[in-house]
């Protein structure tokens, strides 16, 4: 096939003779494949007729009439055909009834659906630390079964930086509550400057949070519902908290869970070269260190 393409390329500029001597094509075949290959695109610019098997409009609208009879008319069309072949009689295939019906706009669910709003895809950006935080709970399994430790995780989006954490016995509002304010005071987060990203948890859309939030001055932004990628960046610290080889199984107590958060965390922030900044830590963005590191590298 690329043979014959260059022989029909070549063949204008120095005839096709010795375009197909020079590329080893025989000319036979190169006059059969470009014959063939006019009669194909012919035939695919050609109008397509209707098939000689197509019902006629007589024949369509005995066949929509007989779905409107009213013991057919909230049968599903395989229900009607298994039915008139109890019958005896035969008027199409199934699939044919379904195009006849959607022919005419009758192919849909009978049944009221519960239809979702249009959420739109909360898109935030930041240019430097401390403009947008996202947060997010997850759990960490307990000594038995059915028993878990609650791991609150507030995260700078644009360093990586884990600003606060929390390892609690239930998720709460109130506990949320006070992370964020202490976080925002150790931060020295002004009103005004911050945006705080959680998905749709009860605790994040609980009315003490967002009190606190508009106290604070914070803007909140919320996932969009049944959506699980519109907070990533909460989910892929997570994976590197529960991927760490000393991760255990289960934890023996909320003391073990919050040892192990303690030494997870410094190392997070201050050692874990993170490959979505650059192979920098998240202390060395949120700090303002990036710059300085990256020009000794690359001195």
């Amino acid at each position: 096939m690329r043979l014959m393409k260059a022989a029909e390329q070549l063949s204008p500029k120095v005839g096709v003779a010795p375009a197909c001597d020079s590329l080893g094509v025989p000319r036979a075949s190169f006059y059969r494949w470009r014959c063939s290959g006019a009669l194909r695109k012919s035939r695919e610019d050609a109008p397509r007729g209707p098939s000689h098997r197509a019902l006629s409009g007589d024949e369509r609208q005995a066949v929509l009439t007989v779905l409107h009879e009213d013991r057919f008319v909230d049968k599903a069309p395989a229900q009607v055909y298994a039915r008139l072949l109890d019958e005896e009689k035969y008027l199409c295939s199934i699939r044919t009834m379904y195009r006849i019906l959607d022919s005419e706009g009758e192919v849909r669910e009978r049944r009221d659906q519960l239809r979702h709003p249009q959420y739109v895809k909360p898109e935030l950006v930041a240019t430097g630390p401390n403009q947008i935080w996202t947060w997010d709970i997850t759990k960490l399994l307990g000594p038995v079964k059915w028993t878990y430790y609650y791991l609150y995780v507030i995260l700078d989006m644009f360093s990586r930086y884990a600003v606060g954490w929390m390892l609690a016995n239930r998720e709460s509002a109130i506990l949320a509550k006070e992370l964020i304010k202490e976080s925002c005071r150790r931060q020295g987060i002004s009103e005004g400057e911050l945006t705080l990203h959680s998905d749709r948890g009860p605790s994040m859309k609980s009315k003490t949070v967002a009190l606190l939030l508009a106290d604070l001055g914070v803007t909140k932004s919320h996932s969009r519902p049944h959506v699980s990628d519109d907070n990533p960046y909460s989910e892929a610290q997570f994976k590197t908290l529960k991927y760490r080889p000393e991760f255990p199984e289960r934890f023996g107590s909320i003391q073990h869970g919050r040892s192990t958060c303690r030494t997870f965390f410094p190392w997070y922030n201050y050692e874990f070269y993170h490959s979505s900044l650059g192979l920098l830590t998240p202390a060395m963005v949120h700090y303002g260190q990036a710059t300085a590191v990256l020009r000794q590298r690359q001195e």
